[in-house]
């Protein structure tokens, strides 16, 4: 074949031949992100604009959505179950945030340790974070039963009397922050990679400078945890405002209402009394409660935080 000239097959381009590296690069971005991008629009957009929409209509599911006006707000002012449920989320925030930053940070620092069997101790306290939600309260519901409890049980075997844990108004929310506690595993597991991640030669130099335990927990690990414990707050702060599944299944909101956190009076209104369009509203109280209450925290708290290397 000497003197013929051989053409190779100009290379593909791909599916898009007339489209630039930089712009094929762009599409692949693109698509690869659509499905974020497709359950954002599908799962929060679109389901906000409805809500906005049915704020301002009453809609009971069978017909046709009725405009009223601001009817739907101003009925929150009068109404005494929006204040209660309102009172109720936030005391079991207030109780239970803090109750569980410290008790996970405190087991973080237990766990942190190199012994022996270490691995069983760290899966033993983070399992019951992984139990389904329903699982959980039925537990508990039996854990709390005021006649054959395990809580009453262990009272009566020490020679105290019952307590009636969930039909008792002062008793059942506190009960409930107890059994919050239940699943603090999910920021035990945070803080405890938080502090594999601080470098042993800051606690060397303090043991030269001959520091004790609480001086280096004081100085050195707290302040260096602080961004952590900063994002177990606010989404402790979130969760917390969004509980229902305690109040649904355990107390059903009771007794008179000392269990009725918001969430549950919203599902009352959209499944129970089908008013959709009050239910709209308290979500978008919820949503401007919890974004106020997000706002605050990095305002007064955000610029406490040390970053290291910043």
């Amino acid at each position: 074949m000497s003197g013929q000239e051989i053409t190779l097959p100009a290379r593909s381009a791909g599916r898009w031949p007339h489209l630039t590296l930089a712009q094929r690069r762009n599409l692949n971005g693109y698509l690869c992100i659509s499905p974020f991008i497709l359950g954002f629009f599908l799962w929060f957009i679109i389901p906000a604009l409805v809500a906005i929409y049915l704020v301002f209509h009453k809609w009971n599911l069978i017909a046709p959505p009725e405009y009223v006006g601001l009817k739907n707000i101003e009925r929150l002012f009068s109404d005494t179950l929006f204040w209660q449920s309102l009172r109720v989320t936030v005391i079991y925030t207030l109780l239970s945030v803090p109750l569980g930053l410290v008790f996970s940070f405190c087991l973080a620092l237990l766990i942190n340790t190199k012994v022996r069997g270490i691995a069983i101790f760290r899966t033993i306290y983070y399992l019951p974070s992984i139990v389904p939600a329903v699982a959980n309260a039925v537990l508990w519901a039996w854990i709390l039963n005021t006649e054959f409890g395990l809580m009453n049980s262990i009272l009566r075997s020490i020679g105290l009397s019952k307590v009636r844990w969930l039909q008792d108004p002062a008793i059942a929310l506190p009960a409930l922050v107890i059994m919050s506690l239940w699943a603090v595993g999910g920021p035990m597991i945070i803080f405890l990679a938080g502090l594999q991640g601080i470098p042993d030669i800051y606690y060397e130099a303090a043991e030269i400078d001959g520091a004790g335990r609480w001086t280096k927990l004081s100085q050195i690990t707290i302040p260096l945890m602080s961004p952590i414990i900063f994002f177990n707050l606010v989404i402790g702060i979130i969760g917390t405002f969004q509980v229902f599944t305690a109040g649904f299944l355990i107390t059903d909101g009771g007794p008179q209402n000392s269990t009725l956190f918001f969430v549950l009076y919203i599902y009352r209104n959209a499944f129970e009394y089908l008013d959709m369009g009050y239910a709209a509203t308290l979500s978008w109280v919820l949503f401007l409660v919890i974004m106020v209450l997000t706002l605050v925290v990095f305002k007064y708290l955000g610029s406490r935080i040390y970053y290291e290397n910043v």
